[in-house]
């Protein structure tokens, strides 16, 4: 995209917005047809991408943005429907310089982990119809395409108006601290309660981060996933012979450090959030006890810490003499992962994971087979 733009070529683009039921990409992925008929990436894992295809050059064309549904069709499910039996809407819309100006600044914001995020206006006056039809109202202000680009301390262009643009800077800082995409509605002038205009927010935060103490072989496992997942890993221990790089080398950064000074250090200056994971694997008292102390009383997504059922109650005990309630050690994840047989330091990193994901998504950890109803669910838990 970043090489298309800078060329001077038209891209269309096509991006997720919004998913109903059994949806096989989120809102936010996102498929590009170039000019040379290139496509890269993927609305909906293949079902639909063909229609998305000759409908992104349309736009490229006509340079008018188009917000499309698509579903099952009752006539041929295999056409240009879902088969999954999802519904997704699919904004289409040009990209080039004289368009998204802007877009240099954030394509180089991504790459430097720099957050930021592109607000668009999708839709005016309604959303599309349930065949598939564009739907939505008048357009006599021009808002259709608009977009508004927000970094935590600036933001450039504009979705209309003073008003509408400093509405949605407040709820898209929160978005982007998160780093959710979906989607805000407000009325013309940014009334809250109005929703005659749709706005997607396409946040592109920093990565989350996975602070994994104890440079034991267990946590190189497990940083290899971490980083597999696309989380930023940090290898942390206080012991320099075993906290090295060369231990470490799908480890982002390994750092020396007793595990609580570096975690107070992080959560002091700004660098933990509620996206941060920590896994303590240290096994040892006089680290896990002092770091996990700090870990259950920030707003963390995940504390996990390895050990046997003997250590875990003999740890819960420490930490009550530390003067945790029950309430900040109920969210300590002890011991560590899911219930998957695992033995070796790579399958304990997949259950380490997946215990990471299903609280993340709001899984229960059980078998697909054995549940029925949705397969994915639809907001984060």
């Amino acid at each position: 995209m970043d090489r298309w733009w800078k060329a001077d070529e038209p891209v269309g683009m096509a991006t997720v917005v919004a998913t109903w039921r059994s949806s096989p990409r989120p809102a936010g992925a996102t498929m590009l047809v170039g000019p040379d008929g290139t496509a890269v990436g993927s609305v909906s894992g293949g079902c639909v991408e063909g229609a998305v295809y000759e409908l992104a050059q349309e736009v490229v064309g006509s340079g008018m943005p188009v917000l499309r549904r698509y579903g099952i069709s009752d006539d041929d499910a295999f056409a240009i429907g879902l088969t999954c039996g999802g519904i997704i809407d699919v904004h289409v819309e040009r990209v080039d310089p004289a368009g998204f100006p802007e877009f240099g600044e954030v394509a180089a914001s991504i790459r430097a982990e720099v957050p930021v995020a592109v607000v668009t206006c999708v839709a005016v006056g309604g959303s599309p119809g349930a065949t598939g039809s564009p739907g939505g109202g008048p357009d006599p202000q021009g808002r259709l395409g608009r977009r508004l680009i927000v970094w935590q301390d600036r933001t450039a262009g504009s979705l209309g108006t003073e008003r509408l643009d400093a509405a949605a800077v407040d709820d898209v800082r929160g978005m982007l601290a998160t780093g959710r995409t979906g989607t805000l509605r407000y009325g013309y002038d940014g009334q809250r309660r109005g929703d005659e205009l749709t706005l997607f927010v396409s946040a592109y935060a920093s990565p989350p981060r996975m602070i994994v103490f104890g440079a034991i072989d267990f946590a190189a496992a497990v940083a290899r996933v971490g980083a597999f997942l696309g989380y930023r890993v940090t290898v942390c221990d206080a012991r320099p012979v075993f906290a090295t790089k060369r231990r470490f080398p799908e480890a982002h950064e390994v750092v020396v450090a007793w595990p609580h000074r570096y975690l107070r250090g992080e959560a002091d200056a700004g660098r933990v959030d509620v996206r941060t994971v920590v896994c303590v694997l240290t096994h040892d008292p006089k680290f896990d006890v002092p770091v996990l102390e700090v870990a259950l009383r920030l707003p963390l997504a995940y504390v996990g810490a390895m050990g046997s059922r003997r250590t875990h109650d003999d740890r819960l005990d420490r930490l009550r003499a530390a003067g945790l309630t029950e309430d900040e050690l109920a969210a300590l994840a002890s011991p560590v992962g899911l219930d998957l047989g695992a033995r070796t330091p790579e399958e304990t990193a997949v259950s380490i994971a997946a215990e990471i994901i299903a609280g993340r998504w709001g899984g229960s950890g059980e078998r697909l087979t054995s549940q029925a109803g949705r397969i994915h669910h639809e907001t984060p838990a």
